[in-house]
């Protein structure tokens, strides 16, 4: 997600971030709390109204960063590596580089996330109480914001995953059965469920009474449940590629070319042959590079006879490469997050093949169809849909 999102600061090397649809929600709390501060104080200033209404909607998304702080210090703590935090339209996810190794550690992480968020509500309930009547405003920003964090800290406690209730659930779950991709399942279902009861239940109050309130209802329901489909497609992932390394799926028959080679001849001699979309560059025996047909098409058409692969390639000190040892989830998610389709498997200097995503991803599909049996066909679908699936991070 944060390839979609507006960078912000960098905290304790997590990369903290607002997606693009953040900003519409943020107007329309805004507004929201500025009509509620006109009813409820009706003295104030219309700049007052506003002032107000934008404090209040900034620290509320600075309460949902803090959230997202907890769960993500706690998992440092731990040695799990934090990738980014980023704040969207249904409040914030923090992208942890790995799943927990043991229940406890699970709990920990998800029971981190309400306790910030309730400790935010007795704090800004004690500033309502200390400010009264003679601070109105901070003491009406304050109730509010001490309102809206106790709701949080409750919401995310339903046992639904992937909520924080979900993954406390899951952790339980783990523990008794002792699987987490079992665990995952049966606590992804109870997400599923939860979320087609907040689908219907924001349709009928749609109908009955408030039709944004409902529609919004529908819309976290509609989140939940797709959250809760993909992690389910994302454990059964990890747990098919547990114990596999780069070299069991690499192809060892890369196209090698020379990198004196001009693009015309390339193109006319192998792409348009053999339909080849990516090669590795070479001098002799050493790896210079990697050239694929995003590349060539960079370069204009009537300068493909001038234009040699060395010119175009990306070099090899540029390129992201691997061991045959590294494991096989970490090759999936250094593709996912650097939005590449290719990897060289490389030892010292030498290359001994290369992993695309295509190929990754058919050898999983396989995989989970033969060693998961109960795995539904709609879950091998969804392989396609996983992030950096297709084009876009």
């Amino acid at each position: 997600m944060i390839g979609q999102s507006v960078k912000l600061t960098k905290i304790r090397g997590i990369d903290v971030g607002v997606h693009y649809s953040w900003f519409i929600i943020f107007v329309l709390i805004t507004f929201s709390l500025t009509a509620r501060f006109t009813s409820e104080h009706p003295q104030w200033t219309t700049v007052e109204h506003y002032a107000v209404g934008i404090g209040t909607s900034l620290l509320f998304f600075v309460s949902i960063l803090l959230h997202e702080l907890a769960h993500s210090f706690v998992a440092l703590a731990k040695g799990i590596p934090v990738r980014s935090i980023t704040l969207f339209v249904f409040g914030g996810v923090a992208q942890i580089g790995r799943e927990p190794d043991r229940p406890m550690t699970e709990f920990q992480i998800a029971i981190a996330g309400p306790m910030a968020s309730a400790l935010l509500a007795v704090g800004f309930g004690a500033v309502e109480y200390l400010a009264g009547d003679q601070f109105e405003r901070l003491s009406a920003l304050a109730g509010w914001l001490s309102s809206i964090n106790l709701i949080l800290a409750v919401f995310n406690l339903v046992p639904g995953f992937p909520l924080d209730g979900g993954r406390i659930f899951r952790a339980v779950l783990w523990h008794m059965t002792g699987s987490l991709t079992k665990a995952t399942r049966i606590a992804a279902g109870t997400g599923q469920g939860i979320g087609y009861a907040l689908i219907f239940f924001g349709i009928w109050i749609g109908f009955t009474d408030n039709w944004f309130s409902g529609l919004w209802l529908a819309f976290i329901g509609w989140f939940l449940m797709n959250a809760a489909q993909e992690s389910v497609v994302q454990v059964s992932v990890r747990s098919t590629l547990s114990g596999l390394v780069a070299e069991d799926v690499m192809s060892r028959d890369c196209p090698i070319v020379p990198a004196r080679m001009a693009l015309a001849e390339l193109v006319r001699e192998h792409i348009l042959r053999t339909g080849q979309r990516c090669f590795i560059v070479v001098d002799g025996s050493r790896l210079e590079g990697l050239v694929t047909l995003h590349q060539i098409k960079a370069v204009p058409q009537e300068r493909w006879a001038q234009v040699s692969v060395g010119e175009a390639m990306t070099p090899v000190s540029q390129l992201r490469i691997v061991a045959p040892d590294q494991p096989l989830i970490e090759v999936l998610q250094l593709l996912e997050g650097q939005d590449i389709n290719q990897v060289p498997v490389v030892a010292g200097d030498r290359l001994l093949g290369m992993i695309t995503r295509d190929r990754l991803l058919r050898v999983l599909a396989s995989k989970m169809e033969l060693d998961v049996p109960g795995m539904a066909e709609s879950d091998s679908r969804r392989l396609s849909n996983l992030p950096g699936a297709s084009s876009t991070a």
